[in-house]
C-alpha cells in the first residue's frame, strides 16, 4: 500500500499563547511560519501522489509555505475535534473543568459541551485517511507517497488506530507542530515508520516505500526486523 505522511500544522498564536484554538480561524504565528519554510525543505523531495487538508487556515498557510507549488485537496475529515464552548479559552482554565481529567484519562468518553465526541473525531479522521489511502494506493500504485495536513489531536488519534491502541492511550502520543509521522497500511496490519519526526531525512520513507518485499511477509516482525 502507499505511505501516509501525517503533517501537522506549524505553531499558532494560540499555541504561543497557551489557547485552545479549535476550529477557530487562529493563523501560523513567526515561529509556525518558519516551521512550514523548514518541513517544506524536507518535503520537496518527495514525489508526492496527493496532498490533502484539513480546512483550516493554520493547515492551508503551512502547505502554502511548506509546498507552494502544491494545490492540495481539502478534506472536511481531517478538521480539528470539535470542542465547543471550550474553544478560545486558556489551557489553565480548561484543567479545572471536571471534563478535563475524562478527556486525559478517558478520552473515548469526552463529548466536548456543544461540540464533538472525541470518539466521533477519531472515527471520522481514520475513515478518512483510510479512503483517500486506498483511493491514492488504487490510483497510483503502492509505492505512492501522499501528505495529509492536519491536527494534533486527529493525528494522535489516526496513530492510535494504525498502533491498534485504544482511543484512551492517545494522550500518550506526541504529534509536535510541523513534525511528520508516516503509516503504511497493508492489507494485513498498518505500520507506523515514523512518529513526531521532526528533523529526520525523509527520502529514506521513498526507499523503505519501493521495497518489493512486503514487511508483512517478515516472519515475526515488521520492517527491518532483526532475526
Amino acid at each position: 500500500m502507499a505511505t501516509l505522511l501525517l503533517l501537522r500544522h506549524g505553531r499558532t498564536t494560540a499555541n504561543a499563547d497557551g489557547g485552545l484554538a479549535g476550529r477557530q480561524p487562529v493563523e501560523l504565528d513567526d515561529t509556525g511560519r518558519a516551521q512550514a519554510a523548514a518541513v517544506g525543505e524536507r518535503l520537496r523531495a518527495l514525489p508526492l501522489a496527493t496532498v490533502v487538508t484539513s480546512p483550516l487556515i493554520r493547515c492551508r498557510q503551512t502547505l502554502e509555505l511548506a509546498l507552494p507549488q502544491v494545490a492540495p485537496v481539502v478534506e472536511e475529515g481531517l478538521i480539528e475535534c470539535g470542542y465547543g464552548t471550550w474553544e478560545g479559552q486558556p489551557l489553565k482554565k480548561l484543567a479545572k473543568e471536571p471534563l478535563w481529567p475524562v478527556v486525559q484519562q478517558h478520552p473515548s468518553a469526552a463529548v466536548f459541551p456543544e461540540g464533538e465526541a472525541m470518539a466521533a473525531m477519531a472515527a471520522r479522521a481514520v475513515a478518512a485517511v483510510r479512503t483517500w489511502d486506498a483511493r491514492v494506493t488504487a490510483e497510483h500504485g503502492p509505492e505512492a507517497v501522499w501528505l495529509a495536513c492536519s491536527h494534533g489531536d486527529v493525528i494522535k488519534a489516526i496513530v492510535a488506530d494504525a498502533l491498534g491502541v485504544h482511543l484512551d492511550l492517545f494522550q500518550r502520543i506526541v504529534a509536535d507542530p510541523a513534525s511528520v509521522t508516516a503509516i503504511r497500511y497493508t492489507p494485513l496490519r498498518p505500520f507506523l515508520v515514523r512518529l513526531n519526526d521532526t528533523g529526520g531525512d525523509l527520502a529514506a520513507l521513498v526507499r523503505r516505500a519501493s521495497r518489493r518485499a512486503d514487511s508483512d511477509a517478515a516472519v515475526g516482525g515488521g520492517a527491518g526486523a532483526a532475526g
